[in-house]
């Protein structure tokens, strides 16, 4: 990332994330898997760093006349504390996102919404045409007759990038949903380099470790899903306060330090990896 002080802070972009949830498998049967990626090295913003799914809004999210099953728009609106027309385009954009980026599907019958698509597989001309932009998320339900499944959502944080990243800026809010049964998650897209399904801790060990590099939203987010169950994650009601951390150059090195309200944890599992105020995967 590049960061200037002094200059004006470039907009933010709104953005939707989704935390993929399953249950354990093996050793950690009892506990929670979600799943991560690694933007590959060519990538201009944060390349080689662990991500979830997700990506910015796009303007074919807003005002779609989206095919919709479960929490109307209205109701996003007030637990996001956003407009109706950006909560619709959220949730639209992290289902959109989701299905671009690992394949797995929020969404069922539009002649039977109770249901949900059990393999996504099948759409796969679909989501390439929906990653390169030729096809909007509401036409490809409209067509294939299905519905977004928003009931399988659940809302969970609100990061806003440093005001002193000077290469691009999100306002990302932060879902979680469970994988539907039937679907796989895979990380067949062009950002994506390495993924897999890891337990939370295992996720904040390998960062810990100098094995991964994790950004403070989704180190962050890693710590809030440890130790609880799918089921657990799913029930519970967020208050969705907005996070912006801040940058500031250590006196003594000149390195940058991240400072938000749990970054005394994180910086001293990053420092552990490398020198003091190390910054880079």
């Amino acid at each position: 990332m590049s960061h200037v002080a002094d200059a004006d802070p470039l907009v933010p972009r709104p953005a939707a994330t989704v935390m993929l949830l399953r249950e354990g498998r093996g050793a950690h049967a009892d506990g929670t898997e979600v799943f991560l990626m690694r933007r590959h090295a060519a990538m201009e913003f944060v390349a080689g760093v662990m991500v979830f799914p997700g990506g910015g809004v796009d303007e074919r999210d807003r005002g779609a006349d989206i095919a919709w099953f479960g929490p109307e728009p209205s109701w996003w609106a007030k637990r996001l504390n956003v407009d109706v027309d950006l909560a619709e385009a959220l949730v639209c954009a992290a289902a959109r996102e989701t299905f671009e980026e690992s394949g797995v599907l929020f969404a069922g019958p539009a002649g039977d919404p109770d249901e949900i698509v059990g393999d996504a597989s099948v759409y796969g001309d679909a989501r390439a045409a929906l990653a390169n932009n030729s096809l909007s998320f509401a036409d490809f339900l409209r067509t294939e007759k299905l519905v977004l499944r928003a009931d399988l959502l659940r809302p969970w944080a609100n990061w806003v990038t440093p005001k002193e990243e000077r290469t691009r800026r999100y306002d990302t809010y932060f879902f979680v949903g469970a994988l539907p049964e039937g679907q796989r998650a895979d990380g067949e897209n062009t950002e994506t380099d390495q993924a897999a399904w890891v337990t939370p801790q295992a996720g904040l060990d390998d960062f810990a470790q100098g094995r991964s590099f994790l950004l403070p939203p989704t180190w962050t987010q890693l710590d809030s899903l440890n130790g609880r169950t799918v089921a657990e994650v799913l029930a519970v009601e967020r208050t969705i306060e907005t996070v912006e951390p801040h940058l500031a150059a250590d006196k003594d090195t000149g390195n940058w330090q991240i400072e938000f309200f749990d970054s005394g944890r994180y910086n001293a599992a990053r420092n552990q990896r490398g020198p003091a105020g190390y910054d880079k995967p």
